[in-house]
């Protein structure tokens, strides 16, 4: 993968900067930025090609950061990767709702933080995570409504379902859903991003991305994905890691 490509590391705490850094240091030019003022500033100017944020900061926090990346018209397009600790959950949906494209967990896993900086150098945000077949029931709950549906796909980041009708888009339901394998069904809660209309031939289909979603349900479908998915295409002009 190009040296070229920059990654910004933001934390304020120099121990983690510096671990950050370390663990993805193959794949870059690793910037670091101990606030969110330093850190917008440093994107602005240098660009990044992904950015790697802590949530919990003093002055501007990560979700304020991701905010202010996503209003900027030369940042919005940059895919934030946000870093959480103590409620992971809570923290999750705090973090998506702001705009961040995938969460990790604090302490920091290796792996799952060098499988989602590497997926997004080599493609686009709009293009999302790494999707695997996934066919099973699917239960959402809402206030006044039950529904049950049937997945086709998952990522680290949602879930792709058919059902009988759809739900408008910024829906926020309680979802439940099994893997193989695995007695327990994972629950969190979760937003319709988009929807497709039922017709003649098939159903309506949605997809979800989840938002209060518990580590260790996070944990659940990480093994799966990395277990399930296909090696990714390498972009023309890179060499592979």
């Amino acid at each position: 993968m190009s040296a070229k490509r920059k990654i910004l590391v933001v934390d304020d705490t120099a121990m983690f900067r510096e671990l950050g850094s370390v663990f993805l240091a193959r794949f870059g030019s690793v910037l670091t930025a101990s606030s969110g003022e330093e850190a917008l500033a440093m994107a602005r100017h240098e660009r990044p090609d992904v950015i790697v944020t802590d949530l919990d900061m003093p002055g501007m926090d990560g979700t304020a950061l991701c905010r202010a990346i996503r209003a900027d018209a030369r940042l919005c397009d940059t895919p934030v990767i946000a870093v959480a600790a103590c409620d992971f959950a809570g923290d999750r949906a705090r973090a998506v709702r702001a705009g961040a494209d995938d969460v990790v967990a604090k302490p920091i896993s290796r792996m799952s933080l060098v499988q989602s900086v590497r997926h997004y150098l080599r493609v686009s945000r709009e293009a999302g995570l790494t999707r695997v077949d996934l066919e099973t029931t699917v239960t959402l709950r809402g206030d006044a409504f039950e529904l049950s549906g049937w997945s086709r796909n998952l990522s680290r980041g949602g879930i792709c379902i058919d059902a009988e009708r759809g739900l408008p888009c910024d829906t926020e339901v309680d979802l439940a859903f099994q893997l193989p394998e695995i007695r327990e069904p994972l629950h969190s809660t979760a937003r319709v991003v988009w929807e497709r209309p039922a017709s003649d031939r098939a159903g309506a289909g949605m997809g979800l991305q989840f938002l209060a979603l518990d580590r260790e349900c996070s944990q659940r479908i990480e093994t799966f994905i990395y277990a399930n998915a296909q090696p990714e295409p390498v972009q023309s002009g890179s060499a592979s890691a």
